[in-house]
């Protein structure tokens, strides 16, 4: 059979949203300046689905970091991969103000985090180690586990019963040259809780093994420092491989991992995405340190978004919304419906109200389950909360008589 003959047929598990709902509910163009107000579709919309956490997309003396850095530099340099002509001062700087913001002792520069994830699963597990990994980890890891050559085996989500099943399996099986990675997340970034780290690097005592934390919504608003989940959970030294993205925080692109030199030593020369890639252009290179300086010498804007956060949280729960026991910025409302549901909440409060949410229904969360995600950042302010809210408000009879149906 023709390979295009048979993928016109071949149906996607986004059903209507990637057909009909192509520009509305998928791959929806907001455009202006970045901030929580935006255009959608040219109306004036309130927007809750950025990952802009620290506000520091829009800030005023990182677009002339930005603008300078791209004047100097171009976005043409350095040319080549890093392995070959793509080094810089500038990126191995990156990388000790990297290092030392997550209190480890080296670090390796990403072009990418999902590419980079994927790759240095694939480079550390051979085919006679154990790769473990919560069931809820992001698509990322899970892809980066497809290409692991190791024995695979995955955990229920935040279990730790489940976890040691897992664990002390692979160490039966375990030969001598075997070894143990597990992978989970500092937080997860659809429900907003935090991974059991504590509870699992406990279980080092009785089994050898490393983990690797993905913290990508945790790094910049997360600790007293904005180090990330290791610290807020007061487990950070625990961590053996950490993990971060520029996407989120940094509102950047570009990623890290942060472990012993030895282990950056071999990645180094083992990362594949990276071998292979052309180096991250030097003016993303510099503005990230910019950027990683500034987040470091202003932590109101951590308090700024938790205050928004606990805001937007309080308000949706006193309407009578079920908001998930989110331990992070990121605020799910899960209610009872379907696909159309979930459809009729964004559209309802895009056009009748000018709040711009994003939702999923089945298969990214179980059938007869609609999860509407809100991302609160450190530009939002009081009257975006207030209007969200009222909106919130306005659609609930509507909201809760669709679930009412299903549950009849």
């Amino acid at each position: 059979m023709d390979l295009f003959d048979k993928i016109e047929g071949r149906p996607s598990p986004l059903g209507p949203f990637t057909s009909e709902g192509y520009g509305y509910y998928t791959f929806p163009r907001l455009e202006g300046p970045l901030g929580p107000e935006m255009k959608f579709n040219d109306k004036d919309v309130i927007v809750w689905s950025i990952n802009d956490y620290l506000g520091i997309g829009s800030n005023e003396e990182i677009k002339k970091v930005d603008a300078a850095a791209t004047a100097e530099y171009s976005l043409s340099a350095p040319m080549g991969a890093r392995l070959m002509t793509g080094n810089s001062t500038e990126h191995e700087l990156l990388e000790k103000e990297l290092a030392d913001f997550v209190h480890k002792p080296d670090a390796l520069l990403l072009n990418y985090g999902y590419q980079g994830i994927m790759s240095v699963i694939h480079a550390l597990v051979d085919r006679n180690d154990f790769l473990i990994y919560d069931e809820l980890s992001h698509a990322c890891i899970v892809d980066g586990k497809q290409l692991a050559m190791g024995e695979k085996s995955v955990f229920k989500h935040n279990d730790i019963e489940s976890f040691k099943k897992q664990l002390f399996r692979a160490k039966s099986r375990m030969k001598e040259n075997s070894s143990i990675l597990v992978v989970t997340e500092g937080v997860f970034g659809m429900t907003g809780d935090l991974g059991i780290l504590p509870e699992i690097i406990e279980l080092k005592k009785e089994v050898p093994f490393r983990l690797l934390v993905d913290d990508a919504h945790g790094f910049g608003t997360l600790g007293n420092d904005g180090s990330g989940t290791g610290t807020q959970l007061n487990c950070q030294d625990g961590i053996d491989i950490y993990f971060g993205t520029f996407a989120k925080a940094v509102a950047l692109i570009g990623a890290f991992v942060a472990s012993e030199p030895r282990v950056i030593e071999f990645l180094k020369a083992n990362v594949r995405s990276q071998i292979f890639a052309k180096s991250l252009p030097m003016p993303i290179t510099v503005t990230a340190r910019e950027r990683i300086k500034m987040i470091r010498q202003h932590p109101e804007w951590r308090e700024k978004l938790w205050d928004n956060t606990i805001k937007l949280r309080d308000g949706l729960k006193k309407i009578g919304y079920n908001v998930l026991p989110s331990e992070s910025p990121v605020t799910p409302v899960l209610t009872q419906g379907s696909t159309d549901l979930c459809q009729d909440i964004m559209r309802k409060l895009r056009e009748e109200h000018g709040v711009f949410v994003s939702g999923v229904a089945y298969p990214v969360v179980p059938k007869g389950t609609v999860l509407i995600r809100l991302i609160p950042t450190a530009a939002h302010n009081d009257e975006h909360i207030e209007k969200t809210l009222a909106a919130f408000a306005a659609i609930k009879d509507f909201v809760f008589a669709a679930a009412a149906k299903l549950s009849a």
